[in-house]
């Protein structure tokens, strides 16, 4: 796909009318003060958990079952805070990195199939309405994501994020992604199976102990590809505070992992999750 400027901005307006009564419809149901947060992003520590950390394990839906088609996904997550609302504006400076792996673990040799590499750099901003309470966490971010390998192997792109997390119902999360992307040319019709957004909302069933979580990305076109992801989390330990979950996941769509994103798949996994809790102080 070559990259056609018009078209683009057709399809970026085309998500942002979609996205604009989501974003217009929220409201902020836990009331958390300016300084109420404040403390909370004080207490928070410099390195923690960014997005979930998991492995997981599981079958096709759609295809033949065996070792090639069975598999093993596992990510690793961190975040490191670099300033804490010390610059302009109530912002605040952070790193993340984030590891995902396809391993064929249940192949002779138990081959990696695929490992996205994806650092970031971020500005975040918290955004309060005229009393003071907090309506939701903004951020952008630079992200650089690829698979490192190279040839007519090598995946790779650069994107600014747009990112904003919220309350939209009680006990209920959303965040929000929009994406300005460059820099794809060894996978140029990559757009076609990611898009430019991402919609994710996660719903507390039972307080840090059930949890219901939906992903959703459309692609660049008006056919079916995109990605639907759901998940359950379950803490059966005895430790209601504990973030140490087991995850049901089932993933349907493209562009799971870098190296083959235009092929779909339909792969229902389960397995150990450290839950990330970077965003807890909404429930406050």
């Amino acid at each position: 796909m070559i990259f056609n400027k018009k078209n683009y901005i057709k399809k970026l307006n085309i998500l942002i009318v979609f996205l604009i009564p989501l974003l217009t419809s929220v409201s902020n149901a836990q009331k958390i003060t300016r300084a109420q947060l404040s403390d909370s992003l004080q207490k928070l520590p410099n390195f923690s958990i960014h997005k979930d950390n998991y492995f997981i394990t599981g079958v096709p839906t759609n295809t033949e079952i065996n070792s090639s088609t069975a598999d093993v996904k596992y990510q690793v997550s961190f975040k490191q805070m670099i300033t804490r609302g010390k610059l302009p504006w109530e912002t605040y400076l952070f790193f993340t990195y984030t590891q995902k792996a396809f391993w064929n673990i249940y192949e002779d040799s138990y081959p990696f199939r695929d490992i996205n590499f994806n650092p970031t750099i971020s500005l975040g901003k918290p955004l309060f309405n005229k009393n003071a309470e907090l309506k939701g966490v903004a951020s952008v971010s630079f992200e650089h994501e690829s698979n490192g390998r190279d040839s007519i192997f090598s995946r790779s792109w650069n994107r600014i994020t747009a990112d904003f997390t919220t309350v939209i119902f009680k006990n209920t999360t959303a965040n929000f992604e929009l994406w300005l992307p460059f820099g794809y040319s060894s996978n140029q019709n990559l757009l076609e199976y990611t898009g430019l957004a991402e919609v994710n909302i996660e719903h507390e069933i039972k307080s840090n102990k059930l949890y219901a979580n939906l992903m959703i990305r459309k692609g660049l076109n008006f056919e079916g590809k995109g990605t639907i992801r759901s998940r359950i989390y379950y803490n059966p330990f005895s430790s209601s505070t504990s973030n140490q979950y087991i995850m049901l996941e089932w993933y349907l769509g493209q562009a799971e992992g870098l190296l083959d994103y235009e092929k779909s798949s339909s792969m229902i996994r389960v397995g150990y999750v450290i839950k990330t809790n970077e965003f807890d102080f909404f429930r406050q």
